[in-house]
């Protein structure tokens, strides 16, 4: 049993309880970056942000907010570059605050992880064991919590999972039409970006009581998926077993017949050259042949560019019709995510191919920066409200750390 050592706050002196500022750090480590925030307690937002880049090729570089890179020295080339990562890390904390969790994304959790953690070597252990559910990402979010025990040995590492989010779902969601034998191994749908899309119904109980109702939310962007919730609860989502599942993304195939897979295998394909067609050669870049980037897209002349944007919104609304009819209609439709977010165009044409639902738009509010707090995009004729929310899944895993850390211990 992990024991948490929580930080004596009461029996600091009272000449230096001013220097004294509990933090949470919050970790979200993937292939090329380590991306990083840091929270006091009840804090809406963070005290400041940061990235270090080049982890794939030990040209690190460490940036905190908008400032300037910082280029991190890797002694040898059998230095671990994740391990200096987390060290300049630790080393750039200021020194009047006083680190006492740190919180990580953990992007599978499969049945047995349904809400926020201590990780101990059992639970890291039945975290390893997921790691064929999301190839390109568990291994890299479980490097991440043993390069942050290292530096910080007597801290509690906690565990927050984009698939708890959608445990709520019913058993007609989570089931895949497979023999029982395989659905007791675990292979059913799971769904992902559940610390997102926990934000926006979190953000939105403070703005709107519509999200109490029938609610679509769209997290687009690099990977993007569609969650449908009632009473702020996921009852249905796009992804599925894995984060290949669902929407055509930036260099992800979305859902696809499993037929395609078997006869690239008849071809001599190897399972190397299908994870990386399906991850990395598909979506946006796939279709197009030159890029991910919506922006490049859209800017290009070239037909199959125009096929790429054309087939991602179709695929996107094919998807939110589905979840929609789930639900028995819709009440608030919410953007996030950086196409939700930032591209006005995107949203406009959703809203407009959904015109049958009763959604209008007020095209001045669309248009605008939607940048920096949750923000209202419907008509006032509108029949369904539209939402655009720019997401912080760091706000819910330092919540998420705060409640273990001080939670009663029996």
């Amino acid at each position: 049993m992990f024991v948490i050592d929580r930080p004596a706050v009461a029996d600091i002196p009272t000449s230096c309880a001013e220097s004294f500022t509990p933090i949470v750090l919050v970790l979200n480590t993937g292939a090329r970056c380590l991306k990083f925030s840091v929270f006091k307690e009840n804090a809406e937002r963070a005290l400041y942000t940061g990235m270090i880049e080049g982890l794939d090729n030990s040209q690190l570089f460490l940036r905190v907010g908008r400032g300037l890179p910082v280029r991190l020295q890797v002694e040898t080339p059998d230095t671990d570059p994740l391990d200096v990562a987390m060290q300049a890390l630790r080393k750039s904390l200021p020194k009047r605050m006083s680190l006492v969790a740190v919180s990580h994304r953990i992007v599978h959790g499969g049945d047995g992880f349904v809400e926020p953690i201590v990780l101990d070597d059992e639970a890291m252990q039945d975290l390893v064991c997921l790691e064929s559910f999301a190839p390109l990402h568990q291994g890299h979010n479980l490097a991440g919590v043993r390069a942050a025990r290292q530096q910080w040995p007597k801290l509690p590492q906690i565990g927050c999972f984009d698939t708890a989010f959608h445990a709520t779902m019913p058993e007609l969601e989570r089931r895949l039409a497979l023999p029982e034998s395989l659905d007791d191994q675990g292979i059913r749908r799971y769904g992902s970006h559940g610390l997102c899309f926990e934000y926006l119904v979190h953000s939105l109980h403070r703005h709107t009581a519509a999200i109490r109702g029938r609610a679509l939310l769209a997290n687009l962007g690099a990977g993007s998926s569609l969650c449908a919730t009632a009473g702020g609860r996921s009852i249905g989502t796009s992804m599925g077993f894995s984060a290949l599942d669902g929407l055509m993304m930036g260099t992800r195939s979305g859902s696809m017949d499993v037929g395609v897979v078997l006869h690239l295998l008849r071809q001599g394909w190897t399972l190397e050259q299908l994870e990386h067609l399906l991850y990395t050669q598909s979506g946006l870049l796939g279709v197009s042949g030159f890029s991910s980037n919506m922006n490049t897209l859209r800017s290009s002349d070239l037909p199959q560019a125009r096929l790429a944007v054309d087939l991602f919104i179709h695929r996107c609304l094919r998807e939110a019709g589905g979840l929609i009819t789930i639900m028995g209609g819709i009440d608030l439709l919410a953007f996030t995510g950086t196409l939700g977010v930032n591209d006005a165009e995107l949203r406009s044409v959703w809203v407009r191919r959904l015109r049958f639902l009763g959604l209008r738009l007020n095209d001045e509010r669309n248009a605008s920066d939607c940048s920096k707090t949750p923000m209202a995009l419907h008509h006032p004729d509108s029949a369904v409200e539209v939402w655009v929310v720019p997401c912080d899944e760091g706000r819910i895993a330092a919540s998420a750390a705060w409640k273990i850390v001080y939670a009663p211990q029996s």
